[in-house]
């Protein structure tokens, strides 16, 4: 009866043994950050907010994995002077580097931000960067950037926009016209405010080269839709507009122009830009490997330099390029299927 309640007793003790080091255990994966990617975003502590409320914000907003492990890391760390007013956080940060932050009243922000937003990036990207920094969500800008009635409200202001973006299988009606720049915005800015920063600062880039659009034989829509194209496509100035030439020798042969860039935006919804070179037989009129012509609208949101590189393609006869992504990246062209395999089985295929 001894030895069993003896054993009993080992038992109970290393069960609790084990519960503790699971607790521990637990409660240092629940500290760290949510994310290994560092992504920034402006938080919002109110006046009058505390710890409980504060830690379910956290919570609420994703940037933290328990709200109740940041009020006890808050208690043990003495971090419980929570500050009102706007944050930078980075999802990168563990719960006691969050705390520390908002425990800093130094660290408050102005309610004015800065993002940039890189050439090349989709509607989508420039939302999720905005609800990141600001007041407006995602959904809310999206949605109205694909309202029919709003964006034709502003055909009327900016004369870049035309009747040829409501295409029936446009994915975001504004998608190619929104410039990737800087801006600095409001924290509680509005949708509508972002969008006419965005808009306006098209139309200075448009009206700069207005007399290159004026003189081209291609319509403005046509010129976004190709030059959106060629951004991803291209790097150098001088690439984009060879690019830009193999691509208008292919359409005056009604040669598909075959990107694979289209079919990453006829994969919209999948986020996964390694399925580009896969899904060649992808059904979607941006599908540049099934259907001749453009695309029925831009892809991405082009800079300058690939608009111009559009507006004033170099002269070629080439009809195929490829770009030594395994060396320098360096991008060779040429006239015939065969050149063109030649150099794929020398720079790409010999790797």
């Amino acid at each position: 009866m001894k030895k069993l309640f003896t054993k009993l007793i080992a038992f109970v003790l290393l069960i609790g043994i084990l519960g503790t080091a699971g607790l521990i255990v637990g409660y240092q994966q629940l500290q760290k950050p949510v994310s290994d990617t560092s992504e920034t975003y402006v938080f919002t502590v109110s006046s009058g907010s505390t710890v409980k409320s504060v830690a379910s914000q956290l919570k609420g907003e994703g940037l933290v994995r328990s709200s109740f492990v940041v009020e006890v890391v808050a208690r043990l760390q003495s971090l419980q002077d929570i500050k009102a007013g706007n944050f930078i956080i980075d999802s990168s940060w563990d719960v006691k580097e969050i705390l520390t932050v908002i425990n800093d009243a130094t660290k408050t922000i102005s309610n004015e931000v800065s993002i940039t937003f890189i050439e090349g990036s989709w509607a989508k990207d420039f939302a999720l960067k905005l609800s990141n920094m600001t007041s407006v969500s995602e959904e809310e800008l999206l949605t109205l950037w694909n309202n029919e009635d709003y964006v034709r409200s502003l055909i009327e202001s900016y004369e870049f926009l035309t009747e040829e973006i409501f295409h029936p299988a446009a994915k975001v009606l504004l998608e190619g016209y929104l410039f990737p720049e800087t801006y600095n915005f409001f924290v509680d800015t509005t949708p509508e405010a972002v969008t006419k920063r965005l808009l306006d600062q098209t139309n200075r880039i448009y009206q700069r080269n207005k007399q290159l659009f004026d003189q081209s034989d291609r319509s403005i829509h046509e010129i976004f839709t190709l030059a959106s194209i060629v951004q991803f496509e291209a790097s150098k100035v001088e690439d984009m507009k060879l690019v830009a030439s193999v691509f208008y020798n292919r359409l005056a042969i009604n040669m598909p122009l075959q990107s694979s860039v289209t079919i990453c935006y006829a994969l919209y919804e999948y986020d996964d830009w390694r399925a580009c070179e896969s899904n060649p037989n992808i059904e979607s009129l941006y599908n540049t490997y099934k259907y001749q012509g453009l695309t029925p609208g831009p892809i991405l949101n082009p800079g300058e330099q690939a608009l111009i590189a559009t507006l004033q393609p170099a002269t070629s006869d080439y009809l195929f390029f490829m770009a030594d992504v395994y060396g320098d990246g360096t991008v060779y062209y040429a006239r015939t299927y065969a050149e063109h395999q030649a150099n794929v089985d020398k720079y790409l295929r010999g790797r």
